[in-house]
Formats: C-alpha cells, sequence, structure tokens
C-alpha cells in the first residue's frame, strides 16, 4: 500500500471524536532534522478541558477530568513509568503470573460502560475482534475500536498511550490506533479502557504478507521514521521488552526449558549460539530513540497482502531500536529480512547481533503461548506457534 503521511487521518479522527467540553482543533507532531538538537515539538491546548502541559500531550479527556489526570500523571508517569527495568525483565514468576490473571469482559459490560461514559457512542454497532494477548478489542461503528486490559488494572500502559501516541501518529507512514476517549474504573468495571481509532486490516497472526519485497520497503519505512531522537521525558522500558539480551538470560532460559523437546528438536544448539552472541554484543550508545517493543504478527496489521498498521504499543520506551530491528524475522516472510536489513539505515553490527538475540526470544514466546493455547492454558494462542516456528527458522537460517 502506498505510505501517506498520517497527519490529516489522526487529526480528523480527533476532531470528530473530541467528546463535548473539548476544543476541537489540535496539531500534534514531532519532527526530527538531520541535526538532532533541532528537534521541533508542536504543542497542544484543548480549550478549557485544562490538558495542557509543557513538553508533553495529554489525551483528549470529557472537560473537569483535567485535574484527575494531572494527578495520574505525576504518579503514574512520574513514578511507575520512571521504574527501571528489572534485571531479569521476563522472569519465570513475572510469566507465569500474567497468564494465570486473565480475565476477559463482555461486549455487554461495554456497551453498559459507554452508555454511562460516553453515551454518544453507546448506540454505534459493537462486535469483539480478536485481540492480543494482554488486551481485548471491540470494533464500535466503522472507524473506532474500545481496547481494555485482561490481566490487570494498572493503568500506566493506557496513560502512557494516551499521551504518546497522539504525538508520533502525525509523524508515521502507517496507522496507528490514537486513543480519542478515556474510561475510567467504575464498581461493574475496576479497569481503565480507552475508544481509539480503528486500524483496518487483518492481523498477521490471522493472516498471511504475500508480498515480501513491499512489506519489507513498508517495515523499514516505519521504522525508520518511528527510530528518531526521543524526548528526555519519554518514557523508560518498564516491562523489559528492550533489555539487553544479557540481561533477560532467565527469560531465555524459562522459554527454553518450557518448550517440548519435539518443538525445539535439532536446533537447542543453535538457539543457544545465537543468542550468547547477542548477549556479548556491546551495548546501545546512541541517544534513546522511539521504539515500539512489541512486534510480532498479533501486532501488526496487514491489507492486500502487505503491512497496513501497527498496533498495541503498550511496551512503548525510547532506548535501543533493536528489539523492533527483531521483526526483520518475526514479522516479514521469508527471504525478506535482508530487504529490509538493507532499506533500514545505518544498521551496525552490534545492533544486528542484539536484534537477532531478540527475534530468537521473541520466536519462544510466540512458540510457548501456541504450546499453551494447544493445551487450553489460559493467555495461549494457538495460531501463534506456527508464527514462533516460522520466525524461528528464518532467524536461524540467517546466520
Amino acid at each position: 500500500m502506498p505510505l501517506v503521511p498520517a497527519e490529516t487521518r489522526c487529526q480528523r479522527a480527533i476532531h470528530r471524536w473530541a467528546p463535548a467540553g473539548v476544543a476541537r482543533s489540535a496539531s500534534v507532531c514531532e519532527s526530527t532534522t538531520d541535526e538532532p538538537e533541532k528537534t521541533i515539538r508542536k504543542g497542544v491546548a484543548y480549550g478549557d478541558s485544562g490538558v495542557r502541559w509543557t513538553g508533553g500531550f495529554w489525551p483528549l479527556v470529557p472537560a473537569g477530568l483535567g485535574h484527575l489526570l494531572t494527578d495520574l500523571r505525576n504518579v503514574v508517569l512520574g513514578a511507575a513509568l520512571s521504574r527501571p527495568a528489572t534485571s531479569d525483565p521476563v522472569s519465570r514468576d513475572r510469566f507465569d503470573r500474567m497468564i494465570t490473571s486473565n480475565t476477559d469482559s463482555t461486549a455487554d459490560l461495554i456497551q453498559d460502560l459507554l452508555r454511562e461514559q460516553h453515551p454518544d457512542l453507546a448506540e454505534l454497532p459493537i462486535r469483539e475482534v480478536d485481540g492480543g494477548w494482554g488486551n481485548q478489542m471491540w470494533r464500535l461503528g466503522d472507524d473506532l475500536a474500545v481496547r481494555i486490559q485482561r490481566m490487570d488494572t494498572d493503568p500506566a500502559q493506557l496513560l502512557k498511550e494516551g499521551r504518546w501516541l497522539p504525538l508520533l501518529a502525525p509523524c508515521l507512514p502507517l496507522p496507528i490506533p490514537v486513543p480519542v476517549r478515556y474510561g475510567t474504573p467504575s464498581p461493574r468495571c475496576p479497569k481503565w479502557w480507552t475508544v481509539v481509532t480503528w486500524v483496518p486490516g487483518l492481523p498477521l497472526d490471522h493472516a498471511s504478507i504475500t508480498r515480501g519485497e513491499d512489506a519489507a520497503d513498508t517495515l523499514a519505512t516505519f521504522l525508520k521514521a518511528l527510530h528518531v531522537v526521543a524526548p528526555a521525558d519519554g518514557p523508560v522500558d518498564t516491562t523489559g521488552h528492550g533489555a539487553h539480551p544479557r540481561d533477560s538470560r532467565g527469560g531465555f532460559a524459562h522459554f527454553l526449558a518450557s518448550l517440548d523437546t519435539d518443538t525445539i528438536g535439532a536446533n537447542a544448539a543453535d538457539i543457544r549460539a545465537v543468542w550468547d552472541d547477542a548477549a556479548a554484543a556491546p551495548a546501545w550508545h546512541g541517544p534513546p530513540v522511539w521504539v515500539h517493543g512489541d512486534l510480532h504478527p498479533a501486532n501488526v496489521v496487514t491489507a492486500n497482502g502487505t503491512l497496513a498498521g501497527v498496533i498495541d504499543f503498550g511496551a512503548l520506551f525510547i532506548g535501543d531500536p533493536a528489539a523492533d530491528l527483531a521483526a526483520a524475522w518475526v514479522v516479514l516472510p521469508e527471504g525478506a529480512a535482508a530487504r529490509f536489513l538493507t532499506s533500514y539505515p545505518d544498521l551496525d553490527e552490534a545492533t544486528f547481533r542484539r536484534a537477532r538475540g531478540h527475534a530468537v526470544l521473541k520466536s519462544l514466546f510466540l512458540l510457548l503461548m501456541g504450546q499453551n493455547g494447544d493445551r487450553g492454558l489460559p493467555g495461549g494462542k494457538p495460531a501463534w506457534g506456527p508464527a514462533g516456528r516460522a520466525a524461528l527458522h528464518r532467524v536461524l537460517d540467517a546466520c
């Protein structure tokens, strides 16, 4: 698909779905020249809603709620998002807690929540669509979706997306889900939730890429636009998705040990070799850049045989781009990684080595989630097993 600037689309969605009491004139973007010190940010203000801060954007909220989000910004974004990643960010205990705390909501509940908090949206048609591992999704009318976390009530990731995605969307060549409304916790639902713009297409875990070269060029163009020098107050990596492979040895060992022997087969030695090489690679010494952090088949959208959008920015952070570059093997089909790596600018050897390690770790994660799905375990995704197997094959073939 042709890559087009997203600013008009983003602004149109924000203006159309701004709730009552919020001014409908906003422009948000951050553009970067060849000189990092000349990065330009366009600020935003929303009338009398009180959602204006120096150096950052806050999402659209109903009038009168701005003071609450100001407090949450100070508490959640100032404290929770400043916590450093743990020394072993994908440890066994953390992973096991996440897959056993899955709690789904129902369409009736979501419609009731809309009636209570956003009644002007409550009559739009609603239907559940496949969400990711951590979130449920409902299509809301033609242009929107409701997104709610499955597994916890911590609003940090949701609020992070609300702060930064409206800023990033106009600068990216593919559509991303932009939050346009918030849902707050209530007696019926203890979680925060969002109404976001709908990204058309099918997630890759339910589709396939048939135009590999186009997809490689599209992914390289998207990541080039995303991986620009980030502001100093950007979100740190609290999930561990971007940790250096040497700091994720426990997670790697857990994933590898949890998989059936026949799933790994004769590849165990090659898997360890790629991982050890990544763990030995020098760390990122460039300036922190924007990183999606969780690119895999469920978090990219396809149409017409190629990439058409990117979703689920819950892991968004600033730092080392290597985690995103793992998508060369995890997302792209056989034979497309070489074209992507050639198209992506200024890829150094150390970053390439770390990216391969991230690709191995993500492949093992996909395989384990597929295995759990085949066994009927909470959080399991049967379709992810074949995706993980194919990704692992691609990254090992690249060695």
